[in-house]
């Protein structure tokens, strides 16, 4: 089993910054694919970004590009996802996900993904 605990959710004005960071118990986390979603009231979870286990390739959904950036320590069994130039529309709980078979990588589903954090709230105010 492996546990996410994130953190570094809250409350942001358009155009500021956060940076969520992910922890992860067991052994075997360089392996894994680990992935941010996001959901919205009402709307299924997608795949904000992605990053490989030991090569570190990453995965950004378009309308992300060039504000959010992911990145991992392996030594310390965690991923962060620096957010910045937030806009409104970011506003959503974000959630931390392993993959330890790297499906997710190629389908960028999230049932891919076999294990979830509990979940942080981002919201950014106009």
């Amino acid at each position: 089993q492996v546990q996410l605990v994130e953190s570094g959710g809250g409350l942001v004005q358009a155009g500021g910054s956060l940076r969520l960071s992910c922890v992860a118990s067991g052994r075997t986390f360089s392996s894994y694919v680990m992935g941010w979603f996001r959901q919205y009231p009402g709307r299924e979870r997608e795949l904000v970004a992605a990053i490989t286990g030991s090569l570190f390739r990453t995965y950004y959904t378009d309308s992300v590009k060039g504000r959010f950036t992911i990145s991992r320590d392996n030594a310390k069994n965690t991923v962060y996802l620096q957010m910045n130039s937030l806009k409104p529309e970011d506003t959503a709980v974000y959630y931390c996900a392993a993959d330890p078979g790297s499906r997710g990588w190629t389908s960028k589903r999230a049932e891919e993904y076999d294990y979830w954090g509990q979940g942080t709230q981002v919201t950014v105010s106009s």
